[in-house]
């Protein structure tokens, strides 16, 4: 027999036997980041959009205060997003602005823009875990999660309200700055829209809780939750974000996210 056909043979025989087989399980933190991916795929491609904020603080007493915004964000290609949140009420607070440059890997650049003092004030790296404006979001929230900013692991399927959901775990890559030590999300295998949200601080103990309610789709594929509620187990605060006026495709540009240009904006 020639060495050639025995060869041929050979292969034959393995593939055959490799047929047999059962293919490997995706480990826990493949089949979390395949999910994470997913919806990371399924958010991108909107460019960019504008839309209105209510935000209602509420203290341990119950007692409440409110906020109303403007909101404008930017996709920028081959980085993370641009956005600006525009304070128009109350009056102490009318025209602060917060605007950030969220990078795919990089840390995000945040700036405040304060109208009583005309100051701009950088966020600095190791603040973005401190409160956005007296609210239970902080700095780190206001961000966008982008997906090099975490690794990820599949913790188990579960339903959450109704909807059949992965329950996957995050775990920032900035560990130094983050204020968290992990997050876990419930996403819905349909859409893979985030449902809730539980926060761990850096002490491992559960922090915050944010669910989103009320989605609605936008231009035929961008879902878009109408109600945001985080509720600060330690200190007993919460924060409901209210959104309204999602307008997509604006003409948005990079330069209307430029530093130089907060003292200008209205």
């Amino acid at each position: 027999m020639r060495y050639g056909t025995c060869a041929w043979a050979v292969a034959l025989m393995a593939l055959g036997a490799a047929r047999l087989l059962p293919a490997a399980e995706p480990s826990p933190e493949e089949r979390g980041l395949a999910i994470a991916t997913e919806a990371d795929r399924r958010e991108r491609g909107y460019g960019d959009s504008t839309a209105n904020l209510r935000m209602v603080l509420r203290n341990k007493q119950g007692q409440t205060s409110e906020r109303e915004l403007r909101i404008r964000t930017l996709e920028v290609e081959n980085d993370g997003t641009r956005s600006l949140c525009i304070f128009d009420t109350p009056p102490d607070v009318k025209g602060t602005i917060l605007l950030t440059h969220a990078h795919k890997e990089a840390d995000d650049d945040q700036w405040l823009f304060l109208p009583a003092l005309r100051r701009i004030r950088r966020i600095a790296a190791q603040n973005k875990s401190g409160s956005f404006m007296g609210s239970e979001f902080s700095y780190e929230d206001i961000a966008t999660q982008e997906l090099g900013k975490h690794t990820y692991r599949w913790l188990r399927d579960e339903v959450y309200d109704g909807n059949d959901c992965y329950v996957i775990e995050r775990t920032p890559v900035d560990k130094a700055n983050s204020g968290y030590s992990r997050q876990v999300a419930w996403l819905d295998k349909e859409h893979y829209r985030t449902w809730k949200v539980d926060y761990y601080d850096r002490k491992n103990d559960l922090l915050k809780t944010l669910t989103f309610k009320d989605y609605r789709k936008y231009a035929e594929r961008f879902w878009r939750a109408t109600r945001m509620d985080m509720v600060n187990h330690q200190t007993g605060k919460s924060t409901i974000l209210t959104w309204s006026d999602f307008t997509f495709g604006t003409g948005l540009r990079e330069i209307d996210f430029d530093r130089n240009s907060l003292t200008l904006l209205r």
